[in-house]
């Protein structure tokens, strides 16, 4: 099983302490508890939960507890880091992300083009062609098209990845994003018991999707 570890200049970014350096083993006492104690790691289905600036393949030795949403595990180190993955990168798939479920905002508001507008925003400041300003601009549009309740639940599908891209980070802009439109996708489905099992199969569908979309970036098949 491959493992990863997202870092922040060589640093844990989700809780933790200490530096993590390239085939240098780290290790814990005491016994494994998640978020508690031990070093938490990613399974490649975990890691959209935990983006961050920095993401490596790891390495762990002897005790490991799985949970839901990461692995916890006694010894391990980090070996290779993804470097397909920087700022633009991430602000890209923050855009793929929101643009996959944009067609639920759009079939309720097919008038309203400021989502699509932000998306196109985020993905032309990523590459360098316009201006921070013209960027805050189209994402401040993008939040105003959350006018009522009904809109919000709407908006999220498109506008989170020019929402949290306006933050610095790169990392908490793709993980907005990628959460933003796995809600997206589940708020789709019908309403009721029928619509709530319809909305988790939506969420894990929408979140196999940023997983694989993810990899293309990591892996250096997107663009």
């Amino acid at each position: 099983m491959t493992l990863y570890k997202v870092l922040n200049s060589g640093e844990s970014c989700h809780g933790g302490s200490g530096v993590w350096r390239k085939n240098r083993w780290r290790g814990v006492r005491g016994a494994l508890v998640p978020c508690e104690n031990g070093l938490h790691l990613c399974r490649r289905q975990d890691l959209i939960r935990w983006l961050g600036p920095e993401i490596w393949v790891a390495e762990h030795e002897g005790e490991l507890v799985e949970c839901d949403d990461k692995v916890v595990v006694r010894r391990a180190r980090v070996t290779a880091r993804f470097d397909p993955w920087n700022d633009r990168t991430a602000r890209l798939f923050a855009a793929d992300c929101a643009e996959h479920v944009l067609h639920l905002f759009e079939n309720k508001y097919p008038g309203d083009d400021r989502p699509r507008l932000a998306i196109q925003a985020t993905r032309d400041y990523a590459n360098g062609t316009i201006r921070a300003a013209s960027w805050a601009a189209a994402g401040a549009a993008a939040w105003d098209a959350a006018g009522d309740a009904a809109r919000v639940a709407a908006w999220d599908a498109a506008g989170d990845a020019a929402r949290a891209a306006a933050w610095d980070a790169a990392g908490d802009a793709a993980r907005a994003a990628v959460w933003g439109a796995a809600g997206a996708a589940a708020w789709g489905a019908a309403g009721g018991a029928a619509g709530a099992a319809a909305g988790a199969a939506a969420w894990a569908a929408e979140r196999e999707w940023q997983t694989t979309r993810l990899f293309d970036y990591l892996e250096g098949r997107a663009p």
